[in-house]
């Protein structure tokens, strides 16, 4: 474990922050840690959402709380940066931490970790090495974990026949000046059923634009199979590893500008730029699957840097 320099290289508003939500449990994040196990999705969904409604005790590495120096400590587990926290007083004195730390709410820091793709390590000290959640997950607890899919989710080309949805959105997508491109992709995630996700790929986000799509989308999953679910991702978004994982692996099923109908007349606010980070194939996230433990060997036991793939 090596200390240095705050998550993503800058000092950052780590000011005394809220406590986790009211009237949560403060023990559940403890307990759902102890349940947490490799291809114990379900539990370890738990300890997310658990650490959503809780907080954690972060451990500065230079600083104290709300001062301009502020840095927190980091960790590296398999070529991955994480921040590194406890979950509670108890074991904080567990840990034998001699500098500053500050208590922060857990949908806070994760908010803070994942725009930097940094992880949050719970409990290093304890034996096993704790648990690491990626800097995926943080982003599922920070934008709300009923949003996102819960990972590892398992990517592909979709095998479903459905020639009339498919059909529809490509013969309307051209009446809807704001798409500029089409992708999809078949997603299966650890916990819940699979679903077809559409990358929409788009000139502007105005509200009328988003407006357009949405009205296209309604329209499509109209004549869609039943029981087949549809989900929109937004390719702009260079968090979004599903919207990654199809622009590294897919080719767009409708293109604007490459079936000679040209970008749209009109001025638009630029585009920002497709993430730099190409997921590994078949699988999103900020790590490739494992096989078995991952660390540096810690009482006899090695740290687990959380699920894979998220």
């Amino acid at each position: 474990m090596s200390a240095g320099a705050v998550a993503g290289g800058a000092s950052g508003p780590w000011g005394q922050a809220p406590a986790g939500r009211p009237g949560a449990d403060p023990g559940a994040l403890e307990r759902a840690l102890r349940e947490v196990a490799p291809e114990r999705y379900e539990a370890y969904e738990r300890l997310l959402h658990a650490l959503a409604d809780g907080q954690v005790w972060m451990l500065l590495w230079h600083g104290t709380p709300g001062s301009p120096d502020a840095q927190y400590g980091n960790m590296e587990i398999s070529g991955h940066g994480y921040a590194p926290a406890v979950t509670s007083p108890e074991q904080l004195a567990a840990s034998g931490w001699a500098r500053a730390h500050e208590v922060i709410s857990g949908r806070e820091i994760a908010a803070s970790l994942y725009r930097t793709r940094w992880g949050l390590w719970l409990n290093p000290h304890a034996p096993g090495g704790g648990v690491g959640v990626p800097w995926a997950d943080l982003r599922r607890i920070a934008a709300g974990l009923d949003r996102l899919p819960a990972g590892p989710l398992k990517l592909s080309e979709p095998q479903v026949q459905a020639p009339q949805f498919f059909a529809l959105l490509e013969r309307q997508a051209s009446e809807v000046r704001a798409v500029r491109a089409l992708r999809r992709a078949w997603v299966q995630p650890s916990v819940g059923e699979p679903y077809l996700a559409i990358g929409l790929d788009l000139y502007e986000s105005s509200p009328p634009a988003v407006e357009a799509v949405r009205a296209l989308m309604q329209r499509a999953i109209a004549v869609a199979p039943e029981g087949l679910a549809v989900s929109t991702v937004a390719m702009a978004d260079e968090y979004d590893p599903v919207a990654l994982w199809m622009r590294a692996r897919t080719r767009p099923f409708y293109d604007r500008e490459a079936a000679g109908l040209g970008r749209p007349t009109g001025a638009y606010p630029p585009v920002p730029p497709p993430g730099h980070y190409a997921p590994q194939s078949g699988y999103y996230g900020t790590q490739p699957p494992a096989q078995g433990w991952h660390g540096q060997s810690q009482a006899s036991q090695q740290p687990w840097p959380g699920y894979p793939g998220r």
